[in-house]
């Protein structure tokens, strides 16, 4: 079990937002890859925990060939660009976009007076030329919600072999998982493994996980099927 805590990482940013990255997988960022954070695991290259400025934005940017996941914690953006433009994403909505072959391109905005929280993961696609799209889900309390992979077979979401899933959970509710795992803790404090954490720590399991928190906590789940 290897653990990163946001803590121990600068703090970065581009345009109206700052950010910590804790995942910048070799494969995407090479040289770039920021010292002491971690690889990913299947396809997932990319973690980074943000606060958009108030009325801070990313401006019109592209992306293609890959998977943007964003999980709003608190406060809600604006959505422009290709896919579904005008939309907005609320707390505790996530919102999930395929560039894939076509490509996508989005501008996200804080509308308000006040920083927005916000997780950003990218997954690069099993499949190159896939059609782009985009999909909303607002994971419920006391569940664990998936909201990223699958089989092609099903439409609930995009296909892939990297799973993403989101738990919400209650104090003292308990959630196991076997093989190889990457948690990010985003909100709350639990016991792992039989050790504390808190909020805005990744950890890595070789061997599986057993998580039960000490209140009220949200964990984002990355594995593969």
């Amino acid at each position: 079990m290897n653990i990163l805590s946001k803590k121990s990482l600068p703090l970065g940013g581009f345009a109206g937002l700052t950010e910590h990255r804790l995942v910048t997988d070799l494969r995407v960022f090479g040289s770039r890859k920021a010292p002491n954070t971690f690889d990913g695991i299947g396809n997932f290259v990319y973690l980074a925990d943000a606060q958009f400025n108030p009325h801070g934005q990313t401006h019109m940017h592209s992306h293609k060939e890959i998977d943007v996941i964003s999980i709003m914690m608190n406060g809600r953006v604006s959505h422009e660009g290709s896919l579904e433009h005008g939309q907005s994403l609320n707390t505790g909505e996530a919102q999930v976009q395929r560039a894939g072959g076509e490509g996508f391109s989005h501008n996200e905005i804080n509308p308000d007076e006040q920083e927005n929280h916000m997780i950003q993961l990218w997954v690069l696609p099993d499949v190159a030329g896939q059609p782009a799209g985009y999909k909303v889900y607002r994971p419920l309390v006391g569940q664990s919600q998936r909201i990223y992979g699958g089989n092609q077979g099903q439409d609930e979401t995009f296909n892939s072999q990297t799973l993403i899933d989101v738990a919400n959970l209650e104090a003292g509710q308990r959630l196991q998982h076997e093989g190889e795992l990457m948690l990010y803790l985003s909100d709350g404090a639990g016991q792992v493994n039989g050790q504390s954490i808190e909020a805005r720590t990744l950890v890595r399991f070789e061997q599986g996980m057993d998580f039960t928190a000490d209140e009220s906590a949200q964990l984002i789940l990355i594995s593969q099927i």
